[in-house]
């Protein structure tokens, strides 16, 4: 039987790359993508949730009702993990990412929020919520800035290359 992708079959390589080319792949997969899924821990359990994002470099931002049960869980335990993938279509195109690190809240008096609020694009869901697109919203912002990075790509393989690379905060 023909092989699609006969590299696969292979034992996977463990050769990590460099810092620079990961964290090339790795803003890739962030800026092409805006769906995640935010992992977080409450009493009822854990809670996955999917929330809309923007990056800014390696860090994911997302707004968050306060009353709600992920800011909930997050405001009594900001360790957190978010997942994101881009669509795929068998291994071969398996590409993805896991993130972890404490989350931050950042209200509209908090100084870092300027730091961080020009790279959020809220413009779209103010548009489909018949908001004004003269007034950027006061909404509770959520930084993830990630201390560690699993950022799995198979087709990596077919150059020599660990499909799954490993990123830390230095």
């Amino acid at each position: 039987m023909p092989l699609t992708n006969p590299w696969l079959a292979d034992p996977a390589p463990d050769r990590p790359l460099d810092r620079e080319r990961l964290e090339e792949r790795i803003l890739n997969l962030l800026s092409t993508q805006n769906m995640c899924v935010l992992a977080t821990a409450g009493p009822a359990g854990p809670l996955a949730t999917p929330v809309r994002y923007s990056p800014l470099g390696l860090a994911v931002l997302f707004t968050a009702s306060p009353r709600s049960p992920k800011m909930r869980n997050i405001v009594a335990d900001p360790r957190v993990s978010i997942g994101l993938f881009a669509p795929l279509h068998g291994l071969a195109s398996s590409r993805g990412a896991q993130f972890f690190g404490r989350a931050r809240v950042l209200g509209p008096e908090d100084p870092d929020r300027d730091r961080y609020w020009p790279a959020f694009r809220w413009e779209h869901e103010h548009a489909e919520r018949g908001r004004s697109l003269a007034e950027p919203p006061a909404d509770t912002l959520v930084v993830l800035d990630p201390d560690r990075i699993v950022y799995t790509e198979h087709w990596l393989r077919r150059e020599g290359w660990s499909p799954r690379q490993f990123w830390n905060r230095a």
